[in-house]
Formats: C-alpha cells, structure tokens, sequence
C-alpha cells in the first residue's frame, strides 16, 4: 500500500481532484476507488511530463527514448521511496511499456530499475481494493475487451475479476483479437483497426449489453469506433458501481 509519507518531496498526495486528465478518465476512476477503499496514493511531481517511452520505442526515436526513460525513472525512484511502493499505471500498455523500459537505460541505471515494482491498476484494484470497497451495484451484461498488453503482462485474469465485480454476465467475443489501434495508428490509418475490428465488432453488436469495457483508452477508443457502442475503462464501471 502506498503511503503519502512515503515520497515527500518527490510526490504529492493524490486525489480525484488533482487526477492527471481531470475528473474523468481511469485515473481519477482509480483515486477515486482507492480513496474509497481507504488506501492513500502519491503521484509523481511532473507527472505530466512523463512517459512510459512506448511511443518513442515503437517510432524509433532512440535518443528520445533514452531520454525520456531517465527522466522517468529518476521520477519514478524518487516518488516510490526508491522502490519501497509500487508503482500503480492506469492504461495497461503504459503499464508494459514501463517494464521494458530497461531496454533504454544505461547500466547503473538498470541497477535501480530492478528495484521497481510495477502493478497494473486493475491488478491492484482486483488483489487490494475490492475486498474494502462497498459490494457494486451489478449489471446484468457486459462485453469485455482484453488488450494485447493485458495478454503480454498475463493480467486477463485481474482484468475478468474486476469485470465479473460489477457485471453477472461477462463476454470475451470468441473472436475476440488485437485491435490494431496500436497508438496513434488508429488514428492516421482508421481502415487498420476497421479490418482488425470486423468479425469482433459484428460478434458484438449482434446482441445488446449492458455496458462495454476494456483496460486502455486507445484500445477503448478503437473499438468504441469499430461497434458504435461506448467502451470505458472497466475501473470507470467499478467506480460507478461503488458510488
């Protein structure tokens, strides 16, 4: 569990208020669960100048990413009492990227690496918050949307608890797959994901559900796209839930 004391001066206490991205969004979502549960969280200061390096790496930015790794790393050491907490990421594949963040550091630096522990926050919602949170207020439907992070960090199991906390039904399409969004791809080259996307989405909207989730925001927005059906983080369900 996190302390706000823990960090002082490297971090700030955190609240709803204070979410990066404002009141809306997983983050705030997951303060807000937290909060409600009685755990008390720190963000790092300059938060919003970090980066999991993923969109450096994956454009081939090596000096960037070098970069923004350090920066990182050096925020994320301070914030964590040098590895004392863990460090709790709200979009999964932000999540991954971090983890492959040794990758672009130098030597001692991967030392203090080593040191972190970085948890998902679904798997911190599914393994700490939900056993202190008020029990949900349950749907009946709900189309769940795993990512190829969730896949590649083995966290699908933390992602249908967290699901099957908030809906009694929970359906993972047969055909479900990657969605092709792939950070910015899905948005300079829509026919992408539209092609990735096709059997899920008619998997999809050949029934109703009652609400559709997954664990990333691009994800989220790909499939939101491909259904015409809203796809929200699954912590932003289980917030409402437990209002």
């Amino acid at each position: 569990e996190a302390s706000p004391e823990a960090a002082s001066g490297a971090a700030r206490e955190a609240s709803p208020e204070t979410a990066p991205g404002g009141a809306g969004g997983s983050a705030a979502a997951f303060l807000r669960l937290c909060d409600r549960a009685g755990v008390p969280v720190t963000v790092p200061e300059g938060l919003a100048d970090l980066c999991c390096g993923t969109p450096w790496q994956s454009k081939g930015y090596t000096a960037g990413h070098r970069t923004m790794a350090a920066r990182t790393l050096e925020a994320l050491w301070r914030a964590s009492d040098e590895g004392r907490l863990p460090v709790v990421c709200d979009a999964s594949s932000c999540t991954h990227g971090l983890e492959q963040l040794p990758a672009a550091l130098g030597e001692s630096d991967r030392a203090r690496f080593a040191s972190l522990r970085f948890v998902d926050s679904v798997v911190f919602t599914a393994e700490h918050l939900l056993p202190a949170l008020p029990a949900p207020r349950r749907l009946g439907t709900l189309a769940l949307h795993p990512t190829c992070s969730t896949v590649h960090l083995g966290i699908d199991d933390a992602l249908r608890t967290v699901a099957a906390a908030v809906s009694d039904e929970v359906t993972v399409p047969d055909s479900w797959g990657c969605c092709a969004f792939a950070g910015d791809r899905g948005l300079l080259h829509p026919e992408i994901t539209a092609s990735a996307t096709a059997a899920q989405a008619a998997e999809i909207t050949a029934r109703t559900f009652d609400a559709h989730a997954s664990c990333n925001r691009t994800c989220e927005m790909g499939m939101t796209r491909a259904t015409g059906r809203p796809y929200r983080h699954v912590l932003e369900l289980l917030d409402a839930a437990t209002a």
